[in-house]
């Protein structure tokens, strides 16, 4: 059979009909993996883009036996993707051509247990005594890493996962090690090592499915992800801020700790490397916001802690991943973005760009999809931050699939133009005031997204002074409980900020109302996009165009693309941010969004709400 007609059987095992946006997307994915080739897939909410390159990457695999590797920046896509969307693909391509392909789920290293960290003895001064335990008993912290150590030691593949209640943070932090702390074949435990069990399960598979922190890891050179001919990244208008997050150096006091801790462990003295150690903190102390030339105060015991590093441990996976840290901060070579707060000091890389290119998409297929790629009406953005505009990368080409939906007769976006700006401080009374008025209109059932926590809190507070509806707040609770107490109640509200403005699905009447306080422009003191901007600028291009606009248009984009689940959805997006229609760059954003029927007519607003709230 050919793509499209598994692709047909396939939608219509689930109940589901043709959509000419995805068969489009199978087509072209198809195609690009054939070829070798390198595709930007824009595909709009409603497409069905999980199935539009499944289908197209299970053929190939059975076809030509080669590998490839997903990507996902979410645990629950990755989820769907196993447990859901894959199987159906892979039988329905077996039923076709006989081959059944296998697929394996491969996860950061911290994700998993480390045995060795589970194996070290519990009281000594180890990785679970110190600040975990009282005097008499456990702590409620020490409680849960015993809790972790005893899974662990019964588990059959250690992931966090599995792990259920849950555990904290700090408590699994304990148990686990990252890919640059990992011993690897020195390692003791290394025949029972868990990660090391799901890459050998991930080197035995067809198609690999990861997530977007471990393509960070492959990004800095480190070589976890199998060989493989194709690479297919969902979620890709998320890939380069997770890889700039994963490949982010940070050295304070729990790094400084646990150093002291692993050196403990192995038997070494760190006197020297914690009296330098401290003199880092104290120097901290006195430090805030971006370091351009790193002082003495913070260049001498950085270098002190890597010479008794390299005295004592120079042999130790973990203390030659500390001492590299060091020399990318200490270093002047412009690659590094460097900033200090009182508790650490932070570097980041100033382009990933090249790392993306050069160690994820170089001589194998690559296909990136996502609801929002084109930024300002073109994909050219998109290719240059993550390196396929690279001449060696050869030619890309930009696909946009359209979306089933009817953006103009489902949804009105309606901008607050008569309000002033926002100013640094947040929304004032009088904005509070008018989506007050528009939540009573639509009696609830709204999604208010905010660019801080300040401003998701006073909008709570406030909102629960003014109207009668059950308010829910961000931080509150676990976020997968408040999505699902707001989707359970059709007059409940959310509010929260940047981790509510992607990922959050949720189809129907419960949510008709999405709130945008303001664009969501980096702060001005970020040092990364301080450092990006000023690059840009050095090269003779718009710095703010390129780099804080373009940041805020993927998340208007997403944001506003929060509303409209499905076809049957109705609704409105409601933006305070009157520069989106006065200001010049407002057009640049209103592009990338969905084309809603625009507003700036508050009691046409509300008498929509109205007619929404009855179920009209």
């Amino acid at each position: 059979m050919s793509v499209v007609e598994v692709l047909d059987a396939v939608v219509s095992e689930i109940g589901g009909s043709r959509r000419e946006g995805q068969v489009e997307m199978a087509e072209a994915v198809y195609d690009a993996l054939t070829d070798g080739g390198h595709l930007l897939v824009q595909a709009g909410t409603g497409t069905g883009k999980s199935m539009g390159y499944l289908v197209p990457a299970v053929q190939w695999v059975a076809k030509t036996g080669g590998r490839a590797i997903v990507s996902t920046a979410t645990l629950a896509l990755q989820r769907q993707i196993t447990q859901e969307d894959a199987p159906r693909v892979i039988d329905a391509v077996a039923a076709d051509t006989g081959v059944r392909v296998k697929t394996a789920l491969l996860k950061g290293w911290q994700n998993y247990a480390c045995l060795k960290r589970v194996n070290q003895t519990a009281g000594q001064e180890s990785l679970f005594g110190e600040a975990l335990f009282g005097e008499e008993q456990a702590t409620d912290m020490g409680k849960h890493v015993l809790r972790a150590r005893e899974w662990a030691l019964e588990s059959e593949n250690g992931d966090r996962d599995s792990l259920v209640p849950g555990v904290p943070d700090l408590a699994w932090r304990q148990i686990s090690v990252s890919k640059q702390e990992c011993d690897g074949k020195d390692c003791p435990l290394f025949n029972e090592c868990f990660p090391e069990k799901a890459r050998e399960e991930a080197m035995e598979a067809d198609i690999v499915i990861t997530n977007h922190a471990m393509l960070g890891v492959q990004s800095s050179g480190i070589e976890v992800l199998p060989e493989a001919g194709a690479v297919i990244i969902d979620e890709a208008h998320d890939l380069v801020g997770r890889v700039t997050s994963q490949l982010t150096i940070r050295v304070g006091a729990a790094d400084i700790g646990r150093i002291s801790r692993m050196m403990r462990s192995a038997g070494k003295l760190d006197t020297e490397f914690s009296r330098h150690g401290d003199s880092l903190l104290d120097a901290l102390k006195e430090a805030e916001g971006r370091i351009r030339i790193v002082p003495d105060t913070i260049r001498e015991p950085l270098g002190a802690m890597a010479r008794a590093l390299k005295d004592s441990c120079e042999s130790e996976q973990w203390a030659k991943a500390f001492m590299k840290d060091i020399d990318d901060l200490l270093s002047e070579d412009g690659k590094y973005v460097v900033w200090a707060n009182e508790d650490a000091l932070y570097g980041a890389p100033l382009d990933v760009a090249g790392p993306i290119a050069n160690n994820v998409f170089s001589e194998r297929a690559a296909v990136l999809t996502s609801a929002t790629l084109e930024i300002g009406g073109s994909f050219d953005p998109m290719a240059y931050q993550v390196g396929l505009a690279f001449p060696d990368q050869g030619p890309w080409e930009g696909l946009d699939v359209g979306s089933p939906f009817e953006y103009p007769k489902q949804g009105i976006m309606y901008v607050a133009a008569d309000l002033p700006a926002p100013g640094r401080d947040g929304q004032g009374d009088e904005a509070l005031a008018r989506m007050a008025e528009l939540l009573r209109a639509s009696d609830g059932g709204a999604l208010g997204l905010f660019s801080s926590r300040r401003g998701a809190e006073v909008a709570a507070e406030y909102f629960r002074k003014h109207t009668d509806l059950p308010i829910f707040c961000q931080g509150e609770d676990q976020l997968s409980t408040l999505v699902s107490d707001f989707k359970e109640d059709d007059r409940a509200c959310l509010v929260g900020t940047l981790s509510l403005w992607q990922g959050i699905d949720i189809p129907g009447r419960a949510c008709r109302l999405v709130l945008i306080d303001r664009i969501p422009f980096p702060r001005p003191d970020d040092p990364v996009s301080q450092a990006r901007t000023e690059q840009v600028g050095k090269r003779g291009g718009n710095g703010f165009m390129q780099v804080s606009a373009t940041h805020a248009a993927v998340l208007m984009a997403q944001g506003a693309g929060r509303l409209l689940r499905s076809t049957t959805d109705r609704g409105v997006v409601a933006i305070f941010d009157s520069r989106l229609v006065s200001k010049a760059y407002g057009g640049y954003l209103r592009s990338g969004m969905p084309d809603m029927w625009p507003t700036k007519d508050l009691e046409l607003t509300k008498k929509s709400l109205e007619r929404l709230a009855r179920g009209q």
